[in-house]
């Protein structure tokens, strides 16, 4: 179940499913397409099993028949949204998808409406209140909190599922502020739930119903979904909790490159990160409460590299709250034109040997909306097949 169904990363995932099961095949200009699930680690990716001891060689093997996972062509995707549009129109408006395959799989895409959801506008950006037609009623968050719960419990009743994924993959919010007596202890943040406190975000009431169901929930996005209190709830029901945005683009690439670099003994001085995107999650972004929850996550991925080296960089003292560090910006521009495409350009300035200087520079393009769904699969079908590792565990 995707909170934000109607948006560009539910309309695109669900539509990626529905081509697949039904083996719809689709013209682009570059001729026919037919649809597959490349991107995916579980279903487009091997693992070395072992050597051939009469041929000496590799012996590779589809990572997806090592583990107990799920097929996607066999998920039931339902879940809510603030937007009241049916799959189809929500497709339509997301402008992602090739037109011959929206033609085609509009008919199965329209009988999917999304559930009412929750709306807190002082968490996302002003911008976003024109889409806010299709809510839970009243402004009691306890009410909102059993509304999710029984909507998670009847719709694994509906279609007679083993398991229910909840994945937050609608806007980004601010952070939430962590008060003490109010979401610092689960039992705190129950009473903050029951009494509306100000300070509970809709992501977190999404992650407390999950919980009190026994759901799975991963957050697709980089705010603090998971107060103290969300966190201490989860343990104390045994109940998984995961996600502080999705990283397979940019942010992933620059975890990969200053892990890269700080292991060879290369010193990063300076990292300049800039991106334009025109979907709605750029519009969302736009705002400047919104931008700051993405650019700490986008930050936070060069602090363990450069944490783990201190030949390169200095540990902090106990006057400082940080050492020595590489600048970091992070810039995030909406920019309508180019939908949802999005542009990344970083520059790494690094010291290398007798003071001299190296300089990396990448640009990166990419449909975010066709990027979400290889993630999607992967942590869903990955914690499940965790579910079923441990009923045959135990």
């Amino acid at each position: 179940m995707m909170v934000g169904l109607g948006g560009n990363n539910g309309t695109t995932l669900t539509a990626t499913i529905l081509a697949n099961r039904h083996n719809i095949t689709w013209r682009t200009k570059e001729g026919l397409q037919k649809p597959n699930y490349v991107g995916s680690v579980l279903r487009a990716s091997t693992l070395r099993l072992g050597v051939d001891p009469e041929t000496g060689s590799d012996v590779h093997v589809p990572l997806s028949s090592v583990l107990p996972t799920v097929h996607p062509n066999d998920l039931v995707i339902g879940g809510w949204d603030i937007s009241s549009l049916p799959l189809d129109e929500a497709m339509t408006r997301a402008q992602v998808l090739s037109y011959d395959l929206q033609r085609q799989i509009a008919p199965l895409m329209a009988p999917i409406k999304p559930l009412p959801s929750i709306y807190y506008p002082d968490f996302i950006a002003a911008n976003q209140e024109e889409r806010a037609d299709n809510l839970i009623p009243g402004e009691s968050k306890q009410a909102h909190l059993e509304a999710l719960r029984k909507d998670i419990r009847e719709f694994k009743q509906a279609n007679a599922l083993d398991s229910v994924v909840v994945f937050w993959t609608a806007n980004t919010e601010r952070y939430s502020e962590i008060i003490p007596g109010v979401n610092d202890t689960a039992e705190n943040l129950l009473k903050a739930i029951e009494t509306s406190h100000d300070e509970v975000s809709p992501s977190t009431v999404f992650a407390v119903a999950s919980i009190l169901e026994g759901c799975p929930f991963i957050n697709g996005a980089p705010q603090n979904t998971f107060v103290p209190g969300c966190i201490q709830l989860a343990e104390q029901h045994k109940s998984f909790i995961g996600g502080d945005d999705l990283k397979s683009g940019q942010t992933k690439v620059k975890s990969v490159l200053t892990e890269f670099l700080v292991n060879a003994g290369i010193k990063p001085l300076s990292i300049a990160s800039y991106n334009h995107l025109g979907n709605n999650d750029g519009r969302n972004l736009s705002a400047e409460k919104q931008f700051r929850s993405k650019e700490i996550s986008k930050s936070s991925v060069v602090d363990d590299m450069v944490g783990a080296n201190h030949l390169l960089f200095k540990p902090k003292t106990e006057s400082e709250e940080k050492g020595e560090h590489p600048n970091h910006l992070v810039v995030i521009k909406y920019m309508p034109a180019v939908g949802d495409s999005k542009r990344a350009i970083d520059e790494y300035y690094s010291e290398i040997c007798m003071g001299g200087r190296s300089v990396i520079n990448i640009f990166n393009e990419c449909e975010v909306g066709i990027l979400f769904w290889s993630r999607f699969f992967r942590t869903i079908l990955l914690i499940d097949s965790s579910r079923i590792l441990s009923l045959l565990l135990h």
